[in-house]
């Protein structure tokens, strides 16, 4: 039985953060529905925010969309508002995100599809009060900020605050375990089952 891990383990992470204030952000603006033809988790990020990003459908970048500026061009730490990820349950937004490369996304609230989404995909969502956000939103582009996920402590040069997160998805990320994963920590057990003889009948 094949006991490989699907996704990095998420332990303590340093990264750029990149401003995205609006709320309400749906699966649609995150991927449109026309990229979600692959059934693979790669090559999404190109089209993340497509609409947002690019001008009519040339590719050509929209220099006023945050994404475009070359002062975030290496961020990984997305800080948005509330209910994000709303709308259809694609799996695609959170690939996406991941493709792009971020790491780790800060916001108000999340769907639960999409936060659970997230999650499965070694994506780290945090909710952090308005107050946190909008201390995060201001910080300069070249700021690194640390998320220390043992600690559930974000770690900036204007505080550190502490986040809440379930115990069994914080293990999953620590130990970059997907479903999968976690049912291969059971392997002895399994193989143990399956060769297990059973008497026969009287």
């Amino acid at each position: 039985m094949n006991s490989k891990i699907h996704t990095e383990k998420f332990t303590i992470y340093e990264g750029k953060t990149v401003p995205l204030v609006n709320d309400n952000i749906d699966t649609d603006q995150i991927i449109p529905k026309q990229f979600l033809k692959a059934i693979d988790k790669t090559g999404f990020g190109k089209n993340l925010f497509y609409e947002w990003r690019y001008i009519g459908d040339t590719y050509e970048e929209n220099s006023e969309f945050i994404l475009n500026n070359p002062n975030y061009k290496e961020a990984s730490i997305l800080i948005t508002g509330d209910n994000f990820g709303c709308g259809s349950s694609r799996e695609h937004a959170a690939w996406a995100i991941g493709d792009y490369g971020f790491k780790v996304i800060i916001a108000g609230s999340y769907s639960d599809i999409f936060y659970n989404n997230a999650l499965n995909n070694g994506l780290l969502p945090i909710v952090q009060p308005q107050q946190v956000r909008d201390g995060l939103f201001e910080l300069a582009s070249h700021e690194q900020i640390i998320i220390d996920l043992p600690a559930q402590v974000i770690k900036t040069s204007i505080g550190a605050f502490s986040f809440e997160i379930d115990e069994t998805l914080k293990h999953k990320l620590v130990n970059g375990l997907d479903d999968i994963g976690i049912t291969l920590t059971y392997e002895e057990k399994i193989e143990e089952y399956e060769n297990f003889k059973r008497p026969a009948y009287l």
